[in-house]
């Protein structure tokens, strides 16, 4: 059953203020994403040592991510955001100076404890500022603003590091989120109050209500881990074109998810998601056929968008105004861990039975996660 639309427009002076300082984060996150573990490679670091600085990237990310629920309750959201990209632009900075792996390492922590305050604290205010009515709409604005550094930084970073030096991307890099600060301290939002106890990371994994899509999306970006990581070794002639594919369908389904999921309710997405993201895999699996892979992609692309929409927007449904933190805090964690690992369990995966195995598997852990949908379906509040 469609849903009554709000009638009055999202894109007021706050949105678009906080649409900014995301778009400048996720930017200086991407353009570096590829970029440092080069710049590792050329200080004399090996393999070990770039993956190590991605798994440094992501862990303080992680770690800093799941206290931000207290964070948020004692500081609000405009400190915690400023906060979040100082730490992530201004270390930034010492990249040229750190010369050896450990230095390097450390600049990366540091970066890391930015970027996970401010995905926590931008995807809550989203929340906190777009009417109930059009909030998987608003969100899916928000995915915009996420997904085009992701679409076009990662190669951009590459391409000014390779055609410029290092100093220049990081410097853009180290640029973007000092300039979305004062954006950030134009955001006027109510500050949260205190989620207390029951709003705090590990009592939110205790409610079904909240688990259920955690578990769903922690198996959507456990695929995602393996597709990113893994297709470019699977098939080095054509994929570059198919992420190139994949990020722009994702971006689009992304905000469609949300109008539809405005219109009929994000619950409905979520199934259809699962079933397009595995026969997405089944395709990608086919890596020596460069059309199947494209196809793979496009499929893949629309149900991880609508996936990753249909599931914040759940969580945001389900909690109080008070735990948006919390219920921000449970899904990027769930995307950065899911996503990394993806990466490390199916490596093991690939290297016993190969590429092909491993995305087959990867589709079936998608269809298992059918089972919690219709259990959501079932229990949902």
């Amino acid at each position: 059953m469609a849903r009554k639309a709000y009638r009055g427009t999202i894109f007021t002076r706050q949105v678009l203020l906080l649409l900014f300082t995301s778009l400048a984060a996720f930017s200086s996150f991407q353009l570096l994403l590829s970029v440092v573990p080069l710049y590792v490679r050329d200080a004399g670091g090996g393999s070990s040592d770039a993956g190590l600085a991605t798994m440094a990237l992501m862990l303080t990310t992680v770690v800093v991510q799941i206290q931000m629920p207290r964070i948020l309750g004692r500081f609000g959201y405009r400190p915690a955001l400023a906060a979040g990209l100082l730490f992530l632009g201004l270390p930034t900075f010492f990249y040229p100076a750190a010369e050896s792996v450990p230095s390097i390492l450390l600049v990366t922590l540091l970066r890391g404890v930015g970027f996970g305050i401010t995905t926590v604290v931008s995807a809550a205010l989203i929340a906190e500022l777009i009417p109930v009515e059009r909030r998987g709409e608003g969100i899916g604005l928000y995915g915009l603003a996420a997904a085009l550094p992701t679409v076009f930084g990662l190669p951009f970073g590459i391409w000014l590091a390779q055609n410029t030096g290092y100093p220049a991307v990081f410097t853009l890099a180290a640029a973007a989120p000092l300039l979305g600060i004062a954006a950030a301290l134009g955001i006027r939002a109510a500050p949260p109050s205190s989620p207390g106890e029951d709003g705090r990371f590990l009592a939110g994994l205790r409610r079904g209500a909240l688990l259920r899509p955690f578990a769903v999306f922690t198996a959507t970006t456990v695929s995602t881990g393996v597709v990113v990581t893994f297709l470019p070794l699977a098939a080095p002639g054509a994929a570059a074109a198919a992420l190139l594919v994949l990020g722009l369908t994702t971006t689009f389904a992304r905000w469609w998810a949300g109008r539809l999921g405005d219109r009929y309710g994000p619950h409905l997405l979520l199934a259809p998601g699962l079933a397009a993201a595995a026969a997405g895999m089944v395709a990608l699996a086919q890596s020596g056929q460069a059309p199947l892979l494209i196809g793979g992609a496009v499929v893949y692309g629309l149900g991880l968008g609508a996936l990753q929409n249909a599931t914040l927007v759940l969580m945001m449904n389900r909690v109080k105004r008070s735990e948006y933190g919390l219920a921000s805090t449970l899904w990027n964690v769930a995307f950065d861990a899911g996503t990394g690992a993806g990466a490390l369990a199916f490596g093991l995966v690939i290297e016993a039975a190969g590429f092909s195995p491993a995305f087959y598997l990867t589709g079936a852990l998608l269809l298992a996660a059918m089972a919690l949908v219709r259990l959501d379906m079932r229990r949902a509040p």
